[in-house]
């Protein structure tokens, strides 16, 4: 039935579709303020109640080089799960994994990455037009796993506007301390209201370098091992080649669009995470080191773990123009993919992870009268997922979701008010178990305009996630996270209630962003160690349990611009960010520390340059088990020349004082920490 109507919608559009549509649906200069993340309707970046950061294609030109969550890491209350160069997430005021929702396009990923930390996400950042995300709850239009946010890649293979011949860009790029290279381009054509998208990418990195030590010296005094002095070192099984290449062919019509696009990625990748596999035998048993997860080949006959990664997508989007009682437009997005990893082993495959499903939305937006928009719209995925082999702790599952939302906005201007509501449904099922969950979710916000400039809004929230399979049916070592998992399948939904204060300031020199989030959890779902040991595999025993919770903090970006003449300016920026997580079983593991980020920007009409100074926070408020981590600071500084219209050219320095930087919310902290000092340079061109 779900496939019928997905079928039934993209024919309706496709019909309707007529020969002009590019035309008219543009918005000129808004398009850049647009969040399509936020809503199916038009609100705009400095109109939004929650706190949202948007990421241009000139921003991931220059953003660090590997996967998502190094890309995003730097951002106000985002952190990177950093797993290795391989294997990245995006971590949300201190929520990860199942609680930040990793869309393409405004769909799911279909993938495993949510399920484990060593496991990559199926997109890379050099694909995207641009990303969005939103912290915060964002669960009314896309579903539970968003109650912590939302990160959005949006790509260009499906044009939604005719295009006049040829438009392109590419990119090169090499980077000093992986000896990586990197190379992406994408290519639009159109012929009338015919558009055709080409786009690759290829990443391919070694082991990097850092400057101390792999291991902490906290893990090897917690090993009982001395420290022998900072010395440069390389983190090894860390190398990465990544290729990806897709294809997208649009009609653009008077009153509509439809596209068509498939994409295939292959990722191979080592998982890092020991230190004393070569020469330390006498460890085996500790906690830390009981999965042989040994280095390169450069090691001994022994192979590190890598992982080999491919996965078909096929997307469908469609957009048409109607007059349907309150409703103007219908919009339909759909994915399909069939994802896979294998874990290699010793040069042999070890476990499998497949996932194979699709995830459809339909939305109906209202025509906008006197101020008030709003849309409702329906959502509903299947997936399979299957785990064979030595390290399966979750059961082969079938999971499906069937919701349906409303979303409401009245902007008077001066004032206005918003709300949303979603009820949906998720099954999740293996061969000997079956859960189900309804699930309500609910929001209202109030905005303000007091003045010129200002703009200040509140909103609060109920919403309610489901366990997921892992969470309900895991029984067995996880040597990603080195423990040995247990479910519980008498698990309820995770309910929150969150409140999100925004206020926004935008004249002259001045540009002011700052946000402050409460948010307490019924039923929060913890990893928690119950003090026993698996005697099989020698590893601890956690098991999820429900408990209460509370998180609170803020976020705050400053843009002063100092001086400017003509096309020359001069601009000091800082952000900060800051998390307090707190349950009642203790201090949640892996919140990240506060952080503070300095910059000065010079730019004139042919050349920009910036120079960065982040400070990282110590972290000692921990979970049982958890180590410390010692705070850093880091210098990096970029300059972009552009000697022609379209051209550019790029040099980047990060961690230029070659600091020791580990990343609390990693589970590698204290085994992988992040790459020293590095230089990058890149050509890019755009037509």
């Amino acid at each position: 039935m779900r496939k019928s109507l997905l079928l039934t919608s993209a024919a309706l559009i496709a019909v309707a579709a007529g020969p002009a549509f590019g035309q008219v649906s543009g918005r000129g200069a808004e398009v850049s303020e647009v969040v399509v993340t936020a809503a199916p309707y038009v609100v705009s970046l400095d109109s939004v109640t929650t706190s949202v950061d948007v990421l241009n294609r000139d921003d991931l030109d220059a953003a660090p080089a590997g996967g998502l969550g190094e890309a995003l890491g730097d951002l106000p209350g985002v952190r990177s799960s950093f797993f290795g160069p391989g294997s990245s997430r995006p971590v949300i005021r201190g929520l990860a994994g199942p609680r930040v929702l990793v869309l393409t396009n405004g769909v799911g990923m279909v993938d495993a990455s949510a399920l484990s930390p060593d496991h990559q996400v199926a997109v890379d950042p050099q694909e995207a037009r641009r990303i969005e995300v939103l912290r915060g709850p964002a669960a009314l239009a896309y579903g539970g796993s968003a109650i912590g946010g939302v990160v959005n890649v949006i790509d260009d293979r499906i044009s939604e506007t005719t295009v006049d011949g040829v438009e392109g860009r590419v990119l090169g790029a090499i980077s000093s301390a992986d000896t990586g290279e990197m190379a992406s381009g994408a290519l639009k054509a159109g012929v009338g209201p015919w558009v055709f998208s080409l786009d690759a990418m290829r990443r391919q990195t070694e082991d990097y370098d850092v400057p101390v030590p792999a291991e902490s010296r906290r893990q090897l005094a917690a090993d009982g091992e001395p420290f022998l002095g900072r010395q440069a070192s390389t983190v090894e099984n860390t190398a990465v080649t990544l290729d990806s290449y897709g294809a997208g062919l649009s009609y653009v019509g008077q009153r509509g669009f439809l596209g068509l696009s498939v994409k295939q990625t292959e990722s191979r990748y080592g998982v890092p995470g020991h230190a004393h596999e070569h020469g330390h035998d006498d460890h085996d048993d500790d906690d830390d080191h009981d999965h042989d997860h040994d280095h390169d080949e450069d090691h001994g006959d022994d192979e590190g773990v890598r992982i080999n990664l491919k996965q078909t997508r096929y997307d469908l989007r469609g957009g048409l123009d109607l007059a349907l009682g309150p409703f103007e437009r219908l919009r339909f997005s759909g994915g399909y993919a069939d994802y896979e990893h294998v874990e290699i082993e010793d040069g042999a495959p070890a476990t499998r992870f497949a996932s194979e499903g699709w995830e459809g939305r339909l939305e109906l937006v209202q025509a906008e009268r006197n101020g008030w928009q709003g849309a409702v719209g329906l959502q509903a995925l299947t997936r399979d997922l299957v785990a064979e082999g030595e390290e399966a702790y979750v059961p082969p599952v079938e999971i499906n979701e069937a919701g349906i939302f409303t979303l409401q906005r009245l902007d008077r201007g001066a004032w206005g008010v918003e709300g949303g509501l979603r009820v949906d449904r998720r099954t999740l099922e293996t061969a000997a178990a079956k859960a189900e969950f309804d699930n309500v979710s609910a929001s209202l916000g109030a905005f303000m305009r007091p003045a010129e400039g200002w703009y200040a809004g509140v909103s609060l929230s109920r919403t309610a996630r489901a366990p997921t399979e892992a969470e309900l049916f895991a029984d067995g070592p996880h040597i990603a996270t080195r423990t040995f998992e247990l479910g519980d399948a008498s698990l309820k939904s995770e309910i929150s209630y969150g409140l999100d204060a925004t206020l926004h300031y935008d004249g002259g020199p001045w540009d002011i962003d700052l946000h402050a989030f409460a948010v307490r959890y019924e039923g929060f779902i913890d990893l928690r160690p119950t003090g026993d040991e698996d005697h099989e595999s020698d590893l601890p025993i956690f098991a999820y349990r429900q408990t209460d919770a509370e998180f609170w903090g803020g976020e705050a970006e400053v843009a002063y611009r100092l001086w400017q003449d003509g096309d020359r300016s001069f601009t000091l920026e800082g952000a900060a960010d800051y998390v307090r997580g707190d349950t009642d079983l203790g201090a949640p593991a892996r919140i990240p520390p506060w952080s503070a980020t300095g910059r000065a920007i010079f730019a004139t009409s042919w050349w920009t340059g910036k120079l960065e100074l982040r400070q990282v926070g110590e972290q000692t408020r921990v979970a049982e088990g958890e180590l410390p981590t010692d705070g850093y600071r880091m210098l990096n500084a970029s300059l972009v020349v552009r000697p022609t219209d379209g051209f550019k050219v790029f040099v980047e320095g990060r961690n230029l004082n070659d600091a020791e930087a580990r990343e609390h919310v990693s589970f590698l902290k204290d085994l992988a920490p992040l790459p020293g000092r590095s230089f990058r340079m890149g050509v890019g061109y755009t037509f």
